[in-house]
Order: C-alpha cells, then sequence, then structure tokens
C-alpha cells in the first residue's frame, strides 16, 4: 500500500499550491458530475493526479481530503471533501471509483 503524503501544512495552502500548479477549477461533487461554477463535467473523465488527507488534531471529524484532479482533455481543479460530509449514496459510490483507479495507477 502507498504511503500517504502530506506535501503541504493545511488544506488551504494544498489549495494554494494546486492552483499554482494549473488546478484552477473549484469542484464540487454532484452525484457522478463535477461542478465549477456554471460549468458540469462528467466525473468519469477525471482521474485523481494526487491526494492530500488531513486530520484534525483532536477531533477525526476533521479530517478532509484535498483531491488534484485532471480531465482526458485537460482540465484541472480541486475538490475538498470532508470526513462527515452528509452526500447521497451516488456520490459515495463515484469518490470510491475514482479512489479505484488512482490506486490502480499507482500500481
Amino acid at each position: 500500500m502507498q504511503e500517504q503524503k502530506f506535501h503541504y501544512a493545511t488544506v488551504t495552502e494544498a489549495i494554494t499550491k494546486l492552483k499554482e500548479q494549473g488546478y484552477t477549477h473549484e469542484f464540487s461533487l454532484e452525484g457522478d458530475h463535477l461542478k465549477a461554477g456554471a460549468e458540469t463535467f462528467p466525473v468519469n473523465e477525471f482521474e485523481i493526479v494526487d491526494l492530500y488527507r488531513y486530520e484534525g488534531p483532536s477531533d477525526p471529524a476533521d479530517e478532509a481530503i484535498v483531491y488534484a484532479l485532471a480531465s482526458t482533455d485537460g482540465i484541472k481543479g480541486t475538490l475538498v471533501t470532508g470526513y462527515g460530509i452528509s452526500t447521497d449514496e451516488a456520490t459515495i459510490e463515484t469518490l470510491k471509483n475514482l479512489h479505484y483507479k488512482y490506486q490502480q495507477g499507482q500500481q
């Protein structure tokens, strides 16, 4: 299993540095689509390029994951999810599929 990386001290720093690297879209996940402003993208066109996991010092519910995502046609952005976020089944399944593709690429 791959060891988790902690490149940036905070979620804010990770997002700032990723924007500097061209990850300019700020995605939200709705079912099986990524939204950035008025734009909507099919999530199956994206892959996780990198991810950063953060855990709160005293409360596991403070955990967040910052995803660096890129599409096959060069659209790049970030997606931030929280540990205890209330999401529907489709969104949870979509995140699982993204993680699976990412893990397959790491082997």
